[in-house]
């Protein structure tokens, strides 16, 4: 089978209103594979403090901590059912399910890039050039991301003075000054009302946002002089934990997002879009895994009328065949009215880091 080039997909959409972009881990993976895969997560976390969890990895056969997570949540919900007295079990299950999303925040923060600066100039160029796709000209739509690292940020943060003409784009992701306290050395969620000019959405939280009960702060590089990384490390040193949807199910995701503000806002925004029938819809860098349903779904229940999607390698490969196949499924839970054509482009050939 033959997939569109990126090149000939962005073309094609040039007939709709506006386009969108989902990104999965697969964005960030393309820039630092050794870091931001999963199995690299793993080798460098720190099981020290819940050494069982390693075993829970091994009996599943992943090292996806997002599988382990859920497993351990799920096998909590179902023990009290085939186990007399099991509640020291389920406590331990929830405890360590808990942990491990304590873990992962920490190994990300732990070997995240420290400064812009550790990834070459070209490459945020290129990332750039990719990105002006959603966020630039008369097509320019909004960009959703299930990443918690820093690179989606830094990217739009960068700038392209080497160029006679640079990029222009909407950088807007809600927030700003604190009205009580303009010259923080932070910026804070300006809430509903100033959210609806938004164009980035982060929509499972990342590392450098924090919420501090009464505010969601965003850390900054510009106020402070010192590098987000440092500052997440130092928070997290601190118990205080960036704001992250790490929960094991789709559902257990559902329910952390509609209890936060600002995260039901940005959910809220990616259903109004693709509500839209005049809008297409990107995906890159996701596998359309079943615990992101929450959102995935709602493609399927929505109005715009395009969907392409990333395919990485052989197309032909098991992993490719699920990722179509579960793509299709979104298309089957349209209404007649609003049909949705699913078309695959080489993930590749957007050369998104260069």
């Amino acid at each position: 089978m033959t997939l569109m080039t990126f090149a000939n997909a962005i073309a094609d959409s040039e007939q709709f209103s506006k386009r969108h972009l989902l990104l999965g881990n697969g964005f960030s993976i393309a820039c630092r594979a050794d870091i931001f895969h999963y199995g690299s997560l793993f080798e460098q976390a720190d099981f020290s403090a819940v050494p069982e969890v390693a075993t829970v990895f091994a009996a599943l056969g992943t090292q996806d901590f997002e599988v382990a997570i859920r497993s351990l949540e799920n096998s909590a919900r179902i023990l009290p059912a085939y186990v007399e007295h099991g509640d020291v079990a389920v406590a331990k299950m929830l405890e360590h399910a808990a942990a491990l999303k304590e873990i992962l925040v920490q190994t990300i923060a732990g070997n995240h890039p420290n400064v812009p600066p550790e990834i070459a100039e070209e490459r945020f160029w290129a990332c750039r050039h990719f990105l002006a796709h959603f966020l630039s000209g008369a097509k320019s739509g909004q960009i959703f991301t299930l990443n918690y690292d820093l690179l989606l940020y830094w990217a739009l943060m960068h700038d392209d003075m080497p160029f006679d003409d640079p990029i222009q784009m909407a950088t807007n992701d809600g927030y700003g000054n604190d009205e009580d306290d303009p010259d923080a050395d932070y910026v804070v969620w300006q809430g509903e009302t100033g959210a609806h000019d938004a164009r980035i959405h982060f929509l499972h939280g990342a590392l450098h946002l924090f919420d501090s009960g009464a505010e969601l702060k965003k850390y900054t590089w510009v106020r402070t002089n010192v590098p987000l990384v440092d500052q997440a490390r130092a928070a997290i040193a601190a118990d205080a934990y960036p704001l992250f949807v790490a929960e094991g199910t789709s559902e257990k995701k559902k329910a952390k997002i509609r209890h936060n503000a600002y995260l039901y806002q940005g959910f809220k925004q990616f259903v109004a879009n693709i509500k839209v029938g005049t809008h297409c819809m990107f995906i890159f860098g996701h596998s359309l895994a079943e615990n992101d349903d929450h959102i995935l779904k709602r493609i399927g229940k929505g109005r715009l009328r395009k969907l392409y999607v990333g395919i990485y390698g052989d197309p032909l490969e098991a992993v490719n065949q699920t990722i179509m196949q579960r793509a299709q499924a979104l298309a089957a839970l349209r209404h007649e009215k609003w049909p949705l054509e699913v078309v695959f482009y080489d993930a590749a050939s957007a050369a998104v880091w260069g």
